[in-house]
């Protein structure tokens, strides 16, 4: 396991949180990448505000269409971005730790890792995705 990842695990689950104090999916994403990449992403606070899953899959494809986001087609690398369905809508985010292997947060626990190269996430596995930026940091 990567030592950046460490830091993370054991952070509780808190819809919409965006701290070490407890994070939602996408809060988990937001201090990581703030923490250990210096990018700032949308924080999305309010925008699903009761956290349906078709509110929080606006959210996901919105960020997947972005410019900011490159599907990745070969293996995942860290920080890589996992998506997922959560019933019939992709709704759950989980940050790469090396492909296969990824760190989330689900409601009622905490961070933690986890693989999805088989088992339940795999076959809820709906892409991933790369910023733009690490693609920019690895070309240097």
């Amino acid at each position: 396991m990567t030592d950046w990842s460490n830091r993370f695990i054991g952070i509780p689950y808190e819809q919409f949180g965006r701290s070490e104090i407890g994070v939602d999916c996408w809060g988990l994403a937001c201090i990581v990448y703030s923490e250990e990449l210096n990018i700032t992403l949308p924080e999305y606070l309010g925008e699903g505000a009761r956290g349906e899953n078709a509110e929080i899959a606006a959210l996901v494809a919105g960020e997947a269409a972005s410019p900011l986001w490159v599907p990745v087609t070969g293996p995942a690398v860290a920080f890589d971005i996992a998506v997922f369905k959560r019933g019939r809508w992709d709704a759950h985010v989980g940050i790469v730790i090396q492909h296969g292997l990824m760190l989330h947060v689900a409601a009622g626990d905490c961070a933690k890792v986890e693989t999805y190269a088989k088992g339940l996430w795999k076959t809820r596995l709906t892409g991933v995705y790369r910023h733009v930026e690490l693609i920019r940091l690895a070309a240097q």
